[in-house]
């Protein structure tokens, strides 16, 4: 599927899309054996907002949707202009709270869909990944991000070093997660406007990512495991920002 039509399945996916974007929607398609009150509710929104509502049996749907859990709600739609976003159209708007989340090397669409949801949740301006290393906006990214994607940009870029620079100059700090840092998460001063930056499970970034952040830090564990999933650690990273920015605000 191109960057300019989406196929989105499950509730969570095609309601945030008709509470955020309802005029992008083409179609949207629902099993007709369902009766229940979520069906209901969603397809009275989308007939309010103007979305054309059809029926479909499962055999269409299973094709629609292919391996994404579809609940019996599948959307045919075009990706909404809010996030036809560039690196240079989110580097425009900063300010003393941008933050921005970078992975490097996240190939498993859950992952990428789990972190989607988790910068969302944060606050996080826009996740930024490269084009040939990562995996894509697809609709198993979407199930996972469970409507984060209709309301935070993914941006891939061809370079993502060479973004790191841009990011650098457009006045932002660049924080790498690295569970080798000698410092702490939680001893740097993330107040200001920043971009953290977060490998693969296991693999961690590479080198040349490494190499142009301005800090390293790592997650404390205090148990047995050795890693975190990147969602979680992602969460971790960005929810300290935003409690260290809100703390500062209240004095």
């Amino acid at each position: 599927m191109s960057a300019e039509r989406q196929v989105l399945a499950g509730f969570h996916a095609v309601a945030a899309r008709v509470s955020a974007a309802p005029e992008s929607i083409e179609t949207l398609y629902v099993d007709p054996q369902r009766h229940d009150q979520r069906m209901r509710r969603l397809c009275d929104q989308a007939e309010a907002a103007g979305v054309r509502v059809m029926h479909a049996d499962a055999r269409r749907l299973h094709g629609l949707a292919g391996e994404v859990p579809h609940q019996g709600v599948v959307a045919l739609c075009a990706a909404p202009v809010a996030l036809h976003r560039t690196l240079d159209d989110v580097l425009a708007g900063v300010d003393a709270g941008t933050m921005l989340l970078l992975l490097d090397g996240v190939t498993d669409p859950r992952n990428l869909g789990a972190c989607l949801r988790t910068a969302d949740a944060a606050g996080a301006a826009a996740v930024i990944v490269p084009r040939d290393r990562s995996a894509s906006m697809t609709p198993v990214v979407a199930k996972a991000a469970a409507g984060a994607a209709e309301s935070t940009p993914l941006i891939a870029v061809t370079n993502l070093s060479r973004a790191m620079e841009e990011i650098k100059q457009a006045g932002l700090w660049i924080a790498g997660a690295a569970g080798e840092a000698e410092r702490s998460v939680y001893d740097l001063d993330l107040t200001g406007p920043i971009a953290w930056v977060l490998g693969a499970e296991g693999e961690g970034m590479r080198r040349l990512t490494r190499d142009k952040c301005d800090w390293l830090a790592r997650i404390p564990l205090a148990g047995a495991v050795e890693s975190l999933n990147v969602s979680v650690a992602a969460g971790v990273c960005l929810f300290e920002t935003a409690r260290q920015r809100r703390a500062r605000a209240a004095g």
